[in-house]
């Protein structure tokens, strides 16, 4: 039987956890940062996690994470 291949995008976007979890990065902290509050923008930078009902989705992605 062939080897899955991994979904490259979600492999960039996505990084598994030790406990399992799905990290990701938040959204918003890309562009147009001078009308953001620095409060905001120091919450954007930590990491978030993915639901567990999308995380299902996302490991079909990523077979070998």
């Amino acid at each position: 039987m062939p080897k899955i291949k991994t979904h490259r995008g979600a492999a960039k976007r996505f990084s598994l956890t030790k406990s399992g979890k799905i990290k990701r990065s938040k959204a918003y902290k890309r562009h147009i940062l001078t009308k953001k509050s620095t409060k905001r923008l120091r919450g954007l930078r930590q990491t978030g996690f993915i639901a567990d009902v999308e995380a299902k989705k996302i490991r079909k992605l990523l077979p070998y994470d």
